[in-house]
């Protein structure tokens, strides 16, 4: 049993229902521009856990962030009962104190160092977003050009690691070739991997950040049997990746402006995303003192799975399955009978409608009028779904909205980028979350080696049959 103290403060608004508007919780976070406030402790505020077998009870402190749902501060609870707690998937455990991405998945909130995304999407641009997750303050002009010129002269690699992409097969899936390459930097980068040098870990950020466009592009470009394509330091970074993956030494690949626009929109969307299971892979690998690039390997390892970085694929899936616009009304009614996966609505944080995919759907609208791809078969497919989903009670009333996932599915097809390359994608946008991440770990004086519990219910002690005393 739980007891929960009552506190006569009065009460915060930052600490009122999750279930606020979106544009109430939005306005309840700190200016970004003000220091984060530390966790603290309330001296008048517990919680007190009974054991109602013994009789024996235990009062634990209650943080307080500075928006969000409060935490018990349970790291003497094994002392103080010999008892862990249970929570598989972690999801109701905070792992880590972060100052960098906050979520509030009811309202439909999603907040950069307290910038609403929304906002972030329509002023920035990608590596102004690195920035701001890296550093937590937008730059300023100075800032920004040096950045930009740092980030975009670390963008090519050594040129050993082209020789490196050769001893994978052709046909092995670029996540694989990613997770191999990255984990590879290592062996090449030996000036950037002592953890403990503040400077050593801003060099490997920048050069994991910049090179990582090259490596996914150069993975594409090995599967389909095409020379590499390098780096150009004239063009900006979603410019520079498109050109990496289509040009060809043949001819003038120019890159359209709509198209790099929206591919920035992407990078932007997917950068960070609080402690999901790719960033807590990153910081638990982070947490023994392994290096960045062991770290962000990792990272891209545990993206690799179908229930993270793979559901724009599964949306692509699930329109080839139902074929054609006439397929639709049966493919819903059997969704509505649970006989079929709606896949691409609704998402497991995001109780309301997802943020970033109000601004993805814009995004693909935009792409497919640039590219006169309203008649591909597919795609058309995709927007009547989209359209049916929308109107349809069953849908509204469950909340089950387009997500992120939905849309950025139907705009890489659109632009020609394949499936397998769906998840590099992914992971091109999310490494600057996790170094950013990863950083604030190594940072932290706190820091612990992860070390998860477990509920054993396997066979007690035993003794081998026939073994001699």
């Amino acid at each position: 049993m739980v007891k929960k103290a009552k506190s006569a403060r009065t009460k915060n608004p930052a600490k009122s229902s999750r279930r606020a508007p979106a544009a109430k919780a939005a306005k309840r976070a700190l200016p970004a521009q003000a220091p984060a406030s530390p966790t603290v402790a309330k001296k008048d505020h517990t919680v007190t856990l009974t054991d109602n077998l013994s009789g024996k009870s235990f009062t634990y402190k209650v943080l307080d962030g500075t928006v969000g749902p409060e935490v018990i501060d349970i790291r003497s609870l094994y002392a103080d009962t010999g008892m862990f707690t249970y929570d598989p998937g972690f999801t109701s455990t905070a792992s880590c104190e972060s100052q960098i991405t906050y979520i509030d998945g009811d309202a439909g909130v999603l907040m950069y160092r307290g910038y609403p995304i929304e906002e972030i999407v329509e002023t920035c641009d990608f590596l102004d977003t690195c920035y701001l997750l890296m550093n937590g303050e937008l730059p300023n002009a100075a800032e920004k050009k040096k950045f930009n010129y740092d980030i975009t002269h670390h963008s090519m690699v050594h040129e050993q690691l082209a020789q490196f992409y050769r001893g994978f097969r052709r046909d092995a899936h670029p996540m694989a070739v990613m997770c191999g390459v990255v984990g590879g930097l290592a062996a090449f980068y030996h000036d950037s991997t002592d953890i403990t040098d503040a400077r050593q870990r801003t060099v490997a950020s920048y050069r994991m950040i910049a090179k990582m466009p090259t490596i996914a592009a150069w993975a594409y470009k090995y599967s389909i049997g095409q020379p590499f394509i390098y780096p150009t330091n004239e063009m900006r970074f979603a410019e520079n990746f498109l050109h990496m993956m289509f040009a060809t030494p043949c001819e003038r690949y120019d890159v359209s402006p709509v198209i790099a626009k929206a591919m920035d929109r992407i990078l932007i969307l997917h950068a960070d995303h609080e402690q999901n299971a790719s960033t807590s892979t990153v910081r638990l690998s982070g947490s023994s003192d392994a290096n960045p690039f062991a770290c962000i390997a990792a990272g891209i390892a545990s993206l690799w799975g179908p229930a993270h970085g793979g559901a724009n694929e599964a949306v692509l899936k699930m329109l080839a399955e139902i074929g054609d616009k006439k397929n639709i009304p049966d493919f819903i009614k059997s969704v509505k009978e649970k006989k079929a996966k709606l896949m691409g609505f609704g998402h497991r944080v995001y109780k309301n409608f997802d943020p970033r995919a109000k601004v993805m759907a814009r995004t693909c609208h935009e792409v497919l009028d640039e590219l006169g791809k309203h008649d591909d078969p597919m795609l058309a497919l995709a927007v009547e779904l989209e359209k049916i989903a929308l109107n349809d009670p069953y849908f509204i009333d469950r909340k089950l909205y387009p997500n992120v996932d939905f849309y950025s599915g139907i705009i890489f097809r659109a632009m020609g980028i394949p499936v397998s390359m769906f998840t590099p994608l992914f992971a091109v946008a999310r490494t600057v979350g996790w170094v950013s991440q990863w950083n604030e770990m190594i940072s932290d004086p706190g820091k612990r080696i992860g070390r998860p519990r477990q509920l054993y219910n396997g066979q007690t002690i035993r003794k081998i049959p026939g073994l001699k005393k």
